[in-house]
């Protein structure tokens, strides 16, 4: 924008610079023309009361000498009464001229080698006598390089001023611009405390002011949203300490005590919840360089947890990929959230009896944890991923394949729901290691490939 506007001034500019000079050059030019010919009217002027007087050649030789510059002027006489022609002085015009201006009375210019000369008629009764002024070529152009250099320099500091004037310009429209994008680039990035400076041109200190007061809504409606959370959380704290209390009182079986260890796990994801939407900043934000956890480990700590339940329902569970470590850029606690997901769902919505698989597969820049069972599987895929994502339909909140789809795109990856080998429902989590997007046609195949092997 600023330099568009510095050639948009640069162009109009110089025309209005030629559109000026070029005309004025060319009256500059003629004025000085005008102004050696009328130089050498005057001095023809100076002969004609002499010719008035005296026709005697010494006379006018030294009044022609006297009037004109070294050999500037000459005197055509022309013939009568038995005298011949007379030419005094350095001829320069061609007798053609002479005879010319003499007929039609009246004064004329000609070119001449090195110049021109000025030809004026001068009637008297001896006949019409013609007085040659020569002209030089340096006394016409007398001062014109001056004045054309004069001319140009004028022309040229214009142009160079404008364009000073129109880069200070396009500074002061283009800096206040810059700042509303690099802030909108802030906010985007979840730098609440971006701000823009109230400067600039009318429209963009409108502009900013709108920004700023979009921004500090953005800030109170976040402030709301964790205040709101937090207090949904912590209403969860009754039926929670009712659970605990409960869970202490059922004795010592294995199954009181995978009561009592689910019940302080949900107190501590309650808490977890809590003071997390009132910080500043969500815990679910990508980590850094350096951060994440072993995909591998965290698998097999939920599947020896869930394998209790699986074992009283009489379930078939498997696990593939998980004899190494396998590094994501996931928090810890996040993966364990989706896992716990995905297994919840399968216990929640398949019979007993069924059977599941949790397989891991490693790449260079993505790491593939399918949840898969033997169930009836999902009748409509595409419905259940809307549901993830809050379409509000009916049937399941969708909060768990929401938890899911948040952690995959938090690494640049995605949540595919598809038929499993064990023919029922398939879930693969994609996490990319690099944060690029996903290549979406070649995500499929790639599932593909590592799975089969896997699964024979």
């Amino acid at each position: 924008m600023r330099w568009a506007l510095v050639r948009v001034c640069l162009a109009v500019t110089t025309m209005v610079v030629v559109a000026f000079a070029v005309p004025l050059g060319l009256v500059v030019r003629e004025m000085a023309r005008d102004r050696a010919f009328s130089n050498a009217e005057r001095e023809a002027a100076v002969v004609v009361p002499a010719l008035s007087i005296t026709t005697d050649p010494e006379e006018l030789e030294r009044v022609v000498a006297s009037a004109g510059s070294g050999d500037g002027m000459a005197v055509h006489i022309p013939a009568g009464d038995g005298r011949a022609a007379v030419d005094l002085g350095r001829r320069r015009a061609a007798a053609a001229d002479v005879a010319a201006v003499r007929k039609l009375g009246r004064a004329s210019t000609a070119e001449v080698p090195g110049g021109s000369v000025l030809l004026q008629p001068v009637a008297l009764g001896l006949g019409t006598v013609v007085v040659e002024v020569y002209v030089p070529e340096s006394e016409v152009t007398n001062g014109v390089g001056t004045a054309w250099a004069v001319l140009a320099g004028v022309g040229i500091a214009l142009v160079l001023g404008s364009v000073a004037v129109a880069d200070r310009l396009g500074v002061r429209m283009v800096q206040p611009a810059r700042r509303l994008v690099e802030g909108a680039h802030e906010l985007g990035e979840g730098k609440l405390g971006a701000r823009v400076p109230e400067e600039g041109p009318d429209e963009l200190r409108r502009a900013a002011v709108a920004f700023n007061s979009m921004a500090d809504q953005v800030v109170q409606l976040l402030a709301n949203e964790r205040e709101l959370a937090a207090d949904l959380s912590h209403r969860l704290r009754t039926p929670l300490t009712v659970l605990r209390l409960n869970a202490a009182s059922l004795g010592d079986s294995p199954a009181a005590e995978q009561t009592r260890t689910a019940v302080a796990q949900l107190e501590r994801e309650v808490d977890t919840i809590i003071r997390t939407a009132r910080e500043a900043k969500p815990q679910t934000t990508a980590p850094g360089a350096g951060a994440g956890c072993d995909a591998a480990e965290v698998v097999r700590e939920r599947m020896a947890f869930w394998s209790a339940l699986a074992e009283d329902e009489g379930r078939k569970v498997r696990t593939a990929g998980v004899d190494r470590p396998v590094r994501i850029p996931v928090v810890r606690a996040d993966l364990a959230a989706a896992l716990d997901a995905l297994l919840g769902n399968v216990f929640r919505h398949t019979p007993e009896g069924t059977a599941f698989a949790v397989d891991v597969h490693n790449s260079e820049d993505a790491v593939i944890v399918l949840v898969s069972d033997a169930g009836p599987g999902i009748a409509d895929p595409e419905t259940a991923m809307a549901r993830g994502r809050g379409s509000g339909a009916t049937g399941s909140t969708g909060l768990g394949l929401d938890i899911v789809r948040r952690l995959a795109e938090s690494t640049g990856g995605d949540v595919r729901i598809g038929r499993s080998v064990l023919g029922g429902t398939e879930i693969r989590i994609w996490l990319q290691l690099d944060g690029r997007e996903p290549v979406r046609r070649g995500h499929r195949g790639a599932v593909r490939r590592r799975r089969r092997p896997a699964t024979r």
